[in-house]
């Protein structure tokens, strides 16, 4: 595999996790993509209480769509948001101290029926493989994994 297939397979993966994803309650769109949303997320799990310019200037995506993103992040409880005691007018966000419903919902979700249409077969066995490949990755490229550098 080279550089190229890697990231083309990068992108499949991420549209398998698109399609995973539950809709939210009301089935209301909101603006910004999926993926902004967990680049955000993600985000705001390793640095806690920053502010939207800051999480803009480090996941790379323009500040309107962070802020979109942290919208919809607060609406399904998933973060909080507070004035930065020195500088009142710029908002920090951080992680919800609880997992709200919605979260929950995300989580539970499984890849399954997103991974069977992208394969387009329901061949219990295959989909097996390819869910036991995609463990073994998880388990070794995991971005949370200490020493990994997180840009």
């Amino acid at each position: 595999m080279n550089g190229v297939e890697l990231f083309l397979l990068g992108r499949t993966l991420m549209k398998i996790g698109e399609e995973a994803m539950p809709e939210p309650a009301g089935g209301g769109t909101h603006p910004g993509s999926v993926r902004s949303v967990l680049v955000v997320a993600s985000d705001i799990a390793t640095h806690p209480d920053s502010a939207i310019g800051e999480i803009a200037a480090r996941t790379g995506l323009p500040q309107s769509q962070v802020s979109n993103a942290v919208a919809r992040l607060k609406e399904a409880g998933s973060v909080v948001t507070s004035a930065d005691p020195a500088d009142r007018r710029r908002l920090l966000v951080r992680q919800a101290p609880e997992i709200s419903a919605r979260v929950e919902q995300v989580r539970a979700t499984t890849i399954e029926s997103a991974l069977i249409a992208m394969l387009g077969a329901d061949d219990p066995r295959r989909v097996q493989e390819v869910t036991d490949a995609l463990d073994v990755l998880a388990r070794h490229l995991n971005p949370q994994t200490p020493g990994r550098a997180r840009q």
